[in-house]
């Protein structure tokens, strides 16, 4: 497998983890990065803690607030107008604001905005606020960058299915609904919700980041089969842990569906690209998951 000739990193986030718009310049710089799609996080007030708040920016902390707002739009404006052929606009309105429809109808105009993500809230995917977002989302040609993390979880010593407080999105039964009632909407799953999903055991994975062997017949497998709308986006150690369970079904999967796979990392690390490289892929596949993929989604020209 040779180096690809170009690097979309097709989820990524500015002003975030202590970096700003000049030091992720570099940071793609040094992993040979050529575009990185810039993705919002609205946090509503009523989420409560999500555990990240050392890692946002401080200049929109609100005295009082109860909680950071999150990685605003203002953000990723900011940054790509320093560095316009470097960054692409995405941005996802929190579906309990009134006005979300109107304001993501108004960036696009405005800024040019061409993805819908990150879509991170604790409402369930198929909630109707969420899928009038997605089906505006789809009449405007913007993919569904979404994130999932499941509401309970198998506690390893008792086996009890315990609530999961911090959870995204419901499971992926609430994803398949959302995608019915969204079929002119692309979907790219991401977050632990999602790719535990690859194995047969997710139900009764006491981890958030199951590890072991695969076992056969994940519902992943079967949604990326009955839905040609669904990607699957690689970014995080979500998708890398998944992927590191077991590498010659790895290998299967990302040769299988290479046309809806997108390299993205959601971090400033390697390791993903590392992996990929180690798994020989044809040049074909690798091609479409580093660059052409998002590049169609996304319209950016190569």
């Amino acid at each position: 497998m040779s180096l690809p000739s170009c690097i979309i990193d097709s989820h990524q986030h500015v002003f975030w983890h202590g970096r700003d718009d000049a030091a992720l310049i570099a940071n793609l710089d040094e992993h040979g990065i050529d575009k990185a799609v810039l993705l919002t996080w609205c946090i509503h007030p009523t989420e409560g803690d999500t555990g990240f708040d050392e890692a946002l920016n401080p200049i929109h902390t609100v005295s009082g607030r109860g909680n950071h707002p999150g990685l605003p739009l203002f953000d990723i404006i900011r940054a790509t107008r320093r560095y316009p052929d470097r960054f692409i606009v995405g941005y996802a309105p929190h579906p309990l604001e009134p006005n979300a429809a109107k304001w993501l109808e108004a960036a696009i105009q405005m800024y040019d905005v061409r993805a819908f993500g990150e879509w991170k809230c604790r409402l369930m995917l198929d909630d109707p606020r969420c899928i009038e977002l997605f089906r505006l989302a789809g009449r405007r040609n913007l993919p569904a960058i979404i994130h999932l993390d499941v509401p309970y979880l198998s506690n390893a010593k008792t086996g009890k299915v315990e609530y999961f407080p911090e959870w995204y999105g419901g499971t992926v039964e609430n994803l398949e609904r959302a995608m019915q009632a969204c079929p002119d909407t692309i979907f790219a799953g991401h977050g632990p919700g999602f790719w535990r999903e690859i194995s047969a055991d997710a139900d009764t994975a006491p981890d958030l980041y199951p590890e072991g062997p695969v076992v056969d017949g994940g519902r992943l497998i079967r949604l990326m089969e009955d839905y040609q709308q669904l990607y699957a986006d690689l970014s995080a150690g979500s998708a890398l842990a998944a992927l590191k369970r077991d590498q010659d079904i790895s290998r299967e999967f990302l040769l299988k569906y290479h046309r809806r796979i997108l390299f993205g990392r959601d971090c400033y690390e390697g390791g993903l690209h590392e992996f990929l490289q180690s798994l020989s892929l044809p040049d074909e596949a690798a091609e479409n998951i580093y660059h052409r993929n998002a590049e169609r989604l996304f319209g950016i020209e190569s």
